[in-house]
Order: C-alpha cells, then sequence, then structure tokens
C-alpha cells in the first residue's frame, strides 16, 4: 500500500499493531512456561486473554474501514519478543528471569501504547471515533497490564532476585 493520506497511515499501523497482537499471543505461554513467581504467571495468564480480546478490538476496527487486518509484519514487535526469549534462554529459571521477563513484557507494553496512541489519534482526526472509542479500551487494558508488571516487580520480584547482585 502507498502510504499517501493520514487514513493510508492510519491502516498501516493497525495492520502492524494486529501483528503484533499475533506474535505476542504466540509468545505469552512461553512467558508464562518461563514465569515461577505466581503472581507473574497469572498477570501473563490474563493478558494472554485480553490480548485475544485486542485482536478482536481491531478486527472490528477493519471492519468500520473495509481493509483486511492481514498483510504486515510487525518486526518491531519481533524484535522486542527476540528479546524477551533471549532472556528465557539465558538465565536460570527463577527470580532474575522473573525480573528480565518483567522488563522484557513492560518493553512490549510500551511498544503498543505507542502505537495504539498514535492510531487513536489518527483516528480521532480522520472523525473516526468508533474506532477511536474501540481501541481506547485495549490502550487502558495495556497501560494496566504496564502498572501490573511494575507493581509485581517493585512488590517482590526485584527484592528476590537481589540475591543474584
Amino acid at each position: 500500500m502507498n502510504i499517501d493520506s493520514l487514513e493510508k497511515l492510519l491502516i498501516h499501523e493497525m495492520k502492524d499493531l494486529y501483528s503484533a497482537e499475533g506474535q505476542i499471543l504466540k509468545a505469552l505461554p512461553e512467558m508464562i512456561e518461563a514465569a515461577t513467581s505466581p503472581e507473574l504467571k497469572t498477570a501473563f495468564s490474563d493478558h494472554l486473554k485480553e490480548t485475544h480480546k485486542h485482536r478482536e478490538r481491531l478486527e472490528k476496527a477493519f471492519k468500520m474501514t473495509g481493509f483486511a487486518p492481514g498483510g504486515a509484519h510487525c518486526a518491531g514487535c519481533e524484535g522486542l519478543l527476540k528479546e524477551g526469549a533471549d532472556i528465557i534462554q539465558s538465565i536460570e529459571k527463577g527470580d532474575l528471569r522473573d525480573a528480565g521477563l518483567i522488563t522484557a513484557a513492560q518493553r512490549v507494553e510500551h511498544y503498543e501504547m505507542a502505537g495504539y496512541g498514535g492510531i487513536i489519534a489518527f483516528a480521532r482526526k480522520l472523525g473516526k471515533n468508533g474506532i477511536a472509542e474501540l481501541l481506547t479500551e485495549t490502550l487502558e487494558e495495556e497501560g494496566q497490564a504496564d502498572r501490573l508488571l511494575s507493581r509485581i516487580a517493585e512488590k517482590a520480584v526485584n527484592f528476590k532476585a537481589m540475591a543474584h547482585a
């Protein structure tokens, strides 16, 4: 697609996020398995369920535009998820790995929040308020997931990881 308008940029960015959410759906089960903290496992499991909803919302948004969701590959998310996989491979299972997984997951959350914030702004500017409202739900959930990860890290995981200092 030749991107020569704000609407085409919106579609391009939505496709990128759709790809990212698909990659996250594949990565989260591995992160759940790799985590040891029960709270972290639960947070990842809950976010896996939310991520299915995020894809569904994007599919609804695509229906509102008349464009199909596929056709893009999110290289940015791929790189961030590879960093998380590297943590799993290079750190023995335990508190230190959990601390690394939280940091890796938060990088992904921040990437998504930036992307959703951008497309929500584009949608509003284009008068596509239905899309903006729909995807604002996802943006809020991504922010909640990020804050939950911070609480898990600050409350317990990072203290336990200090044993490896």
